[in-house]
């Protein structure tokens, strides 16, 4: 519980963690950034670390002069590209190891192939629109790598969603982080963050299953 509790708290108060962490680590704080960044979106095994509200503090302290806006973006924009560039090839890897075992019911390879002529018609819009929902941009370029998108096709739309979740969160949190309507109610913008990146997924869900049952 305690391990929950502590996990709730960073969520709900990014601000003063991302000050204690300057203060203590100062420029390392760069290299710290683009490693929950790297690992958000590049190890499927950890979908739940911070990214848009994050994102969103970072350029609010870039704006108090706690960071290089221009080295901030930069770094972060790399940390984004590489961590689904690697979630891709694991997936690439894994996949077809996964799908070719026999007598598993529900790892039919034709599921594989379904999930590679999806990716090949829908994923560059789903690798950019997952950028923004948190959990799911986790498994997008894990899932297109399962289901063997094209390299070349993937990678334009990694490196164009990168930048543009990157440039929005980040310039989102620099020119109106500070504003003392936002400063006063930090946690509330975070929290506000948080449910509007999940709120597509919801609907999604909900939709999808109202057409089921309809």
């Amino acid at each position: 519980m305690d391990y929950i509790k502590t996990f709730i708290d960073i969520f709900m108060h990014l601000d003063k963690h991302l000050s204690i962490l300057i203060e203590s680590y100062g420029v390392w704080t760069y290299a710290i950034l683009f490693l929950i960044i790297f690992c958000e979106t590049g190890l499927v095994i950890m979908p739940l670390l911070p990214g848009d509200s994050l994102l969103f503090a970072a350029g609010a302290f870039a704006a108090l002069g706690a960071f290089d806006i221009y080295w901030l973006s930069a770094l972060l924009a790399i940390a984004a590209i590489l961590g689904d560039t690697l979630n891709y090839w694991i997936g690439h890897y894994l996949g077809p190891k996964v799908f070719s075992r026999q007598g598993v019911r529900f790892l039919n390879r034709e599921y594989l192939d379904r999930t590679h002529q999806f990716y090949e018609k829908y994923g560059g819009k789903t690798i950019i629109i997952a950028r923004f929902i948190p959990i799911i941009r986790t498994f997008a370029p894990f899932i297109a790598g399962v289901g063997s998108m094209t390299y070349s096709r993937f990678i334009i739309y990694n490196v164009a969603g990168g930048l543009t979740w990157i440039g929005i969160f980040v310039c989102g949190g620099y020119f109106f982080g500070n504003l003392p309507v936002v400063r006063k109610n930090f946690t509330l913008v975070i929290m506000a963050i948080i449910l509007i990146s999940i709120l597509p997924g919801v609907i999604e869900f909900l939709r999808h299953r109202y057409r089921r049952q309809s």
